[in-house]
């Protein structure tokens, strides 16, 4: 799954891969004609702004395309970063077990061992970053701070 983001100010733009199909080739121009629609825009909106460097306002910039590459091993130091892009993008808004947040990670092309998530997520979760709560033996972790289950 490829997502591609660029902001400006107020003017953002968003795009899925589950839109439509980016590859290697193609994702440098889709970007590109992205960013000269932001500046397009931008420019528009107020002809008194600067002229800004797109790509690199974006963060973390990585592109993985899960069905044809092997996802990054991830080293233990680098997991609550990882996490903190999950909990940026809305993951943690339903409550997720830890082979969940691993199968996530894995999606985003990151291969995590489960043991160094389940430690990071319980030290979230002991410093209040996340809420952990028990549900039939499972630890579930999300970013709301009262969990209802069904």
């Amino acid at each position: 799954m490829a997502r591609i983001r660029l902001k400006l100010g107020a003017n953002e733009i968003e795009v899925d891969s589950k839109d439509f199909y980016v590859d290697n080739q193609s994702v440098d121009e889709v970007i590109s004609n992205l960013s000269r629609y932001v500046a397009e825009e931008t420019t528009n909106v107020s002809s008194k702004e600067t002229t800004v460097n797109y790509l690199s306002s974006l963060e973390d910039a990585e592109i993985h395309e899960p069905e044809f590459t092997t996802p990054v091993s991830v080293d233990s130091s680098q997991v609550r970063s990882k996490i903190h892009i999950l909990v940026r993008d809305s993951f943690f808004e339903q409550p997720r077990t830890v082979s969940e947040v691993v199968a996530q990670l894995y999606e985003y092309g990151w291969a995590a061992r489960p043991l160094d998530v389940s430690k990071i997520l319980a030290n979230m979760a002991l410093n209040r970053e996340l809420q952990k709560d028990w549900q039939e033996r499972r630890s579930y972790y999300s970013s709301d701070k009262l969990l209802q289950f069904s």
